[in-house]
């Protein structure tokens, strides 16, 4: 790395200095924290879970609106019932399933 002489260096470039640092800190930071978070979710899901699994984490959202229809045969495919019809609901719809059949919690 080249020296350099912040002791000869105007206000405005030790400024421009430490905001370029402060960037490449946390431009660093995000590829190590995406990094971890891809090799723990490829050992969670090699061992057959996913990561919310095992951490019992939810996001926001899933809290505010929690899934009402489950895809039958893949777990992991939720809706809440709010907003747009994910594309595995509308076929399912399509090939004439039920949408109560569809229900998480039955009435």
């Amino acid at each position: 790395m080249a020296d350099i002489d912040l002791n000869n260096m105007a206000l405005d470039e030790l400024k421009k200095l430490r905001k370029d640092v402060e960037n490449a800190i946390k431009s660093f930071e995000d590829r190590k924290k995406k990094a971890a978070l891809a090799e723990l979710e490829a050992k969670a899901a090699e061992l057959g879970f996913s990561l919310n699994d095992l951490t019992g984490g939810t996001t926001r959202s899933r809290k505010l609106n929690p899934p009402k229809y489950r895809h039958p045969e893949n777990p992991e495919l939720t809706w809440s019932g709010r907003g747009r019809q994910p594309e595995w609901f509308k076929e399912l719809v399509a090939d004439g399933a039920d949408t109560d059949s569809l229900l998480i919690v039955k009435a």
